[in-house]
């Protein structure tokens, strides 16, 4: 049996997990050659509902609304999420295979035989925002900067190095690292959803199930199968589905600079009267205002979105459910409406630093991150400035 196979006896069932390399052309063999080997009764899928459509859809991002993407919050998902697309793109293209055309095989294949598919990963937009919400700010900065490294890396990857991902020790090295890294991501990329697609494997139907999924995943899922067998798990994923509810701690510091500024601004009031207030507020205001407006200025903002990164960010600093981003993104996008053009080469533009200048919608993107990122910077900065202020 192939290190990149495991056969599982449980419950009276039998379950075969596949493990392969998603941009590997033996991977792609084997899928198609495992459906037909195996004939199982159902056939479990590493892709959510979302990346099935993408899959079979490639030109699907055309009808991508960024306007909506930011006004729901999602701008540091649908960053994320076009970054790792590019960089499987990019990958897959350095040794001449799609991404995710492993899973496609493999549902061809079941098609072709008459056996169900089921689609058993968890949504990416799910896994994407449940790993940005479990991160401190620095495990956030850590995340940006990989992000970043992989998007814009031109470093050449061949195919003997994408099989040997499929090797337990190359998959244990990659894991340990990342576990060391990024722990809470490695939390929410492998660990949750191992138990997520263990769960929804276990509830395929019929006594055979053969899943195909990343051989980074085979061995947890085995450890979850069994303990689904054993009774020892349930099979219930809901919490795993859901956004991570914000401790005390995390919404207290939310609350925390703004609170700081107030705190500090009236203490000028107190201290030195309207003149020292105003002082203050001009100290504040030219801090946060700033460097959220020149954030939005190095991102290619248009003037116009610069002067709103400039007026809104202290408006966004009093209230945590408001970004910055939101608003520079909307001017942006009004100002400069993206193309159909920048639809079709949205994939390939979002490879490169580059690219997210010369493409429309990846500016507005790249604008809403900048003065998000300004305007945080400029609150950091500003309290020590003021209670400077104070003591002089």
């Amino acid at each position: 049996m192939s290190q990149t196979e495991k056969r599982l006896s449980l419950a009276g069932r039998e379950f075969v997990l596949l493990g392969t390399a998603h941009i590997s052309r033996e991977s792609i063999a084997e899928a198609r050659a495992a459906v037909a080997a195996e004939q199982p009764d159902c056939a479990a899928i590493e892709l959510d509902e979302q990346r099935l459509a993408l899959l079979k859809n490639p030109d699907s991002w055309q009808n991508l609304d960024v306007a909506q993407a930011l006004r729901k919050g999602q701008g540091f998902v649908l960053m994320a999420n076009l970054v790792l697309a590019s960089f499987q793109r990019r990958m897959g293209a350095d040794v001449g295979v799609k991404p995710g055309e492993d899973m496609k095989a493999a549902i061809q294949a079941a098609e072709e035989a008459g056996i169900p598919a089921v689609m058993v990963d968890r949504p990416i937009t799910t896994t994407l925002r449940r790993a940005w919400a479990r991160n401190s700010l620095w495990g956030k900065a850590k995340l940006l900067t990989a992000l970043a490294s992989s998007a814009f890396s031109k470093e050449a990857v061949s195919a003997a190095d994408i099989e040997s991902l499929k090797n337990s020790s190359e998959m244990d090295s990659l894991m340990e690292e990342l576990a060391e890294t990024l722990p809470a991501v490695k939390t929410v990329l492998i660990d949750e959803r191992d138990r997520y697609l263990a769960s929804h494997i276990w509830q395929c139907g019929g006594n055979k199930v053969l899943a195909v999924l990343g051989a980074g995943h085979l061995p947890g899922v085995e450890r979850h199968l069994t303990a689904l067998a054993a009774g020892q798990e349930s099979a219930d994923t809901s919490e795993l589905e859901a956004l991570p509810p914000k401790t005390l701690a995390g919404r207290l510091a939310g609350l925390l600079v703004p609170a700081l500024l107030v705190a500090l601004v009236a203490a000028g009031f107190v201290t030195g009267g309207v003149h020292a207030t105003v002082g203050l507020l001009t100290r504040w205001l030219l801090w946060n205002g700033s460097l959220a407006a020149l954030g939005t200025l190095l991102a290619g903002g248009h003037v116009l979105a610069v002067l709103t990164g400039f007026v809104t960010a202290p408006f966004a600093t009093l209230n945590p459910f408001l970004s910055v981003g939101v608003f520079t993104g909307f001017v942006q996008a009004w100002m400069r409406k993206p193309k159909v053009g920048d639809m079709e080469t949205l994939a390939e533009d979002a490879s490169s630093l580059r690219g997210f200048y010369r493409n429309r919608l990846l500016r507005v993107l790249l604008i809403f991150f900048a003065s998000s990122l300004g305007g945080a910077i400029g609150n950091i900065i500003a309290v020590p400035a003021l209670v400077s202020s104070l003591l002089h």
